[in-house]
């Protein structure tokens, strides 16, 4: 049930269709962002993508053996606009493709698409809906919960197609083999009831957090201390090892040759989809944030600061690159 769809589940003229699509969105993201966030605060966008990249760290068991995790995408939404949260998630859904083998490279604009794109943008504009009438935290309690559902549905969807168009001469699926009678229930449930509290807690908790030690952020003008958030950046560090508690693998993010034995088809799927035996490969620096040589624990430690500094890096070249972004002026 994890929303990161792993090389080869889709077929490469899905990832293509979805890629294409991010492209216009990723070119309007960096000119909104260009052009409503000053120059100055360009720069914490760094922190905000690193609080989705350690958010989506802590893996969250769910009875049955399948793990999920939160995103994020509505916080950062809710701080600095849902175009920045698509740039941020976006940079952070990158990092942990190639340098942590979590999401597939071809597989990349898909999960854009469902993290970056829709779940910030559908999560902002539920909260601006009901800010008014039902308060800040309600409202982004509920833009959170429908923002994270919303990805897992098109996830789901993106699964479901697949043995539907891509098939051998056998009609055997290329790619995941489940339709959507069983992607849409089994991506939904988990994300419907635990994995979205997970969102809506985090969400919630982290703006509480931050508008009383880095209320700088929910400025227009920059200047004032964030010294907040990178103390809360350091503690999700150090905890990240609680995601290894999380036993068993996420629902569409199996080995494929795991999958012959897989029985959601009510009896094993007897075959390993030619699509996913046969594609794309890359191997990753720090394949499932670990580190050789180190314990799991440490390297997991060592992933998310890494990961966490290279986000913080690549926002300050970003930044540095920017000298047409426009400071308010009152």
């Amino acid at each position: 049930m994890d929303l990161h769809i792993p090389e080869n589940y889709l077929s490469p003229s899905t990832c293509a269709v979805l890629g294409a699509a991010m492209v216009p969105v990723w070119y309007m993201a960096v000119q909104k962002v260009k052009e409503e966030i000053p120059r100055e605060k360009l720069a914490l966008l760094g922190v905000a993508a690193a609080f989705s990249f350690l958010g989506m760290m802590f893996n969250i068991p769910l009875p049955g053996g399948t793990t999920g995790h939160a995103v994020g995408g509505t916080l950062i939404a809710i701080i600095f606009g849902p175009y920045a949260a698509c740039l941020s998630v976006s940079v952070a859904l990158f990092i942990q493709a190639f340098f942590f083998g979590d999401g597939g490279l071809l597989a990349f604009g898909a999960n854009c698409f469902n993290m970056a794109f829709a779940l910030p943008f559908a999560g902002y504009f539920v909260y601006k809906s009901l800010q008014n009438r039902l308060g800040n935290t309600v409202a982004a309690a509920i833009g959170a919960y429908v923002g994270i559902n919303l990805a897992a549905f098109l996830a789901a969807v993106e699964f479901g197609i697949q043995p539907l168009f891509f098939t051998d001469g056998a009609g055997n699926a290329l790619y995941c083999p489940y339709p959507l009678s069983i992607s849409v229930p089994a991506m939904m449930i988990g994300h419907l009831t635990l994995f979205g509290l997970a969102e809506v807690v985090f969400t919630v908790a982290v703006l509480a957090y931050l508008r009383q030690t880095a209320p700088t952020l929910f400025e227009d003008e920059a200047g004032g201390s964030i010294k907040g958030a990178y103390v809360l950046a350091a503690v999700l560090i150090v905890f990240t090892p609680l995601g290894l508690l999380a036993e068993g693998t996420a629902w569409g993010e199996w080995a494929p040759e795991e999958l012959a034995d897989q029985k959601f088809l009510g009896h094993a799927l007897g075959y390993t989809p030619a699509g996913m035996e046969n594609g794309f490969a890359f191997d990753s620096l720090f394949p499932d944030y670990t580190v050789a040589g180190l314990p799991e624990s440490f390297g997991y430690i060592l992933s998310a600061v890494i990961g966490v500094a290279l986000l913080v890096a690549a926002f300050k070249v970003f930044a540095a690159l920017c000298p047409a972004a426009v400071s308010r002026e009152p």
